[in-house]
């Protein structure tokens, strides 16, 4: 007699929940709207007294604001779980094959140095050449937002433009971590930083070990997370360090590698807990007091990075796939069209998360700070609508048998949304092999 199945626990259903590619996205827009309503109401006080509130040992020099603590320790939490989907995907995702990854990773390349271009020569132009310190902020993509909007709105495509949005993405936050380590790093403590990789050595050990233990890997990463802040980097560099070292394959005989195990376990909490919440902190901008929202709109930080996200993003990423398509024999994946790339180009130019985080460390407490995080999030939601609305359009048009035109007919059409294509998300987040079909050359 067949036992039968058992149902998923109220906790594992909320999980599941939080884990939806619709989820991430809807779970920041709610804590950003709250902060902004918060932070321009009659009660705006208690919004300032709340993010100002210091708590922390000052003998290591962490009495930091509640603010603070949300962008350098929960999204240490964010960049370890990146750490680890690039891990992932450079082992045996979507990069671990140059010649596949290559159109998205030139693409994402393009679709960075774009926008900080665009940026730099608009604040010139507008003639405020102290923001120049600015440049990267429109640089950087807000993958779980983005892949929100495309879950919505992209019903219908193949799921290879998830693959290809993904791959950009993953590529694009790699970059954004290496600008923030180089650019945003000053005054360096050596000594605390040789103490930061060496917690980080011994993180990778114990982590590979057959049995590690969630109660020795905590104080280690915490020690890592400690003296990297110390060491005057910026603290989320460690986070990426330590999910850098989380196996990627199966070993010790296990049934699914840890890479999977491990954003299975902190995913949720990424996702549901720490991103909203530095959302929440970071998205607060007072425009009521002070000279109010024309002045904020009229500084050239607001129309450098909001045109760099809309337009930047859009022209370096389709522009560049584009020549690299005619000019190559580089071809897209499976069943993609170079059409597709401008829906991909708006979502790419969705930053919000990093952007928000890029912002206070460009302008910390400066007249520019207000002015480049509105210019986030208009920008962002300014993205996500043109996307949702040539997603629909593209979703709607007929496709041809070889849209990559390649000279194969294209295999892998499953439709994002399908059944399908659920099961295949479903079998990627249980850590099963759910890697597309591909042509045979």
């Amino acid at each position: 007699m067949t036992a039968p199945a058992t149902r998923p626990t109220g906790f594992a259903r909320l999980n599941a929940w939080i884990m939806r590619e619709t989820t991430g996205g809807a779970l920041l827009l709610f804590a950003a709207a709250i902060a902004l309503i918060w932070a321009n109401s009659p009660w705006r006080g208690g919004y300032e007294a709340l993010s100002a509130i210091t708590i922390g040992p000052a003998a290591i020099h962490l009495d930091l604001s509640l603010a603070t603590w949300a962008a350098d320790g929960l999204l240490a939490v964010f960049f370890f779980t990146v750490g680890v989907e690039l891990k992932h995907e450079f082992v045996s995702g979507s990069l671990r094959k140059p010649k596949e990854a290559a159109v998205p990773v030139l693409g994402a390349v393009a679709g960075m140095a774009m926008p900080a271009i665009f940026y730099v020569i608009a604040v010139s132009v507008l003639g405020d050449t102290s923001a120049l310190h600015g440049w990267a902020i429109p640089t950087a993509t807000d993958i779980a937002f983005a892949l929100g909007v495309l879950a919505i709105f992209g019903r219908g495509l193949p799921r290879g433009v998830r693959t290809f949005l993904l791959t950009l993405a993953v590529v694009d936050d790699l970059l954004a971590i290496v600008i923030i380590a180089i650019f945003y790093t000053a005054g360096i403590n050596l000594l605390a930083l040789l103490g930061s990789l060496v917690a980080v050595a011994v993180f990778l050990l114990v982590v590979r070990s057959k049995r590690p233990s969630w109660w020795l890997l905590l104080p280690i990463a915490l020690v890592a997370w400690v003296l990297m802040h110390e060491a005057g980097v910026h603290a989320t560099i460690a986070g990426v360090l330590l999910g850098f070292c989380v196996p990627s394959k199966k070993i010790h005989g296990e049934a699914d590698s840890r890479t999977h195990r491990f954003g299975d376990k902190i995913g949720p909490f990424s996702s549901g807990f720490a991103l909203p919440v530095f959302a929440f902190f970071a998205a607060g901008v007072n425009i009521v007091d002070g000279d109010g929202l024309g002045a904020v709109l009229s500084q050239p930080v607001f129309v450098a990075i909001a045109a760099a996200l809309v337009l930047g993003k859009l022209i370096g990423v389709l522009g560049m796939t584009a020549l690299v398509v005619k000019l190559t024999p580089l071809r897209l994946p499976d069943a993609i069209g170079v059409r597709d790339l401008l829906p991909v180009g708006f979502l790419t130019g969705i930053g919000f998360t990093v952007s928000l985080l890029i912002a206070e460390l460009s302008f910390p407490d400066s007249e520019h700070t207000a002015a480049a995080k509105l210019a986030v999030l208009g920008g962002s939601l300014l993205a996500a609508v043109l996307a949702a609305i040539t997603l629909r359009h593209d979703a709607k048009r007929a496709r041809n048998d070889d849209m990559n035109e390649d000279g194969i007919p294209d295999i892998d059409r499953t439709p994002i949304g399908s059944e399908a294509d659920e099961a295949a998300i479903d079998a990627q987040v249980d850590g099963r092999d759910a890697q597309p079909h591909t042509k045979e050359s």
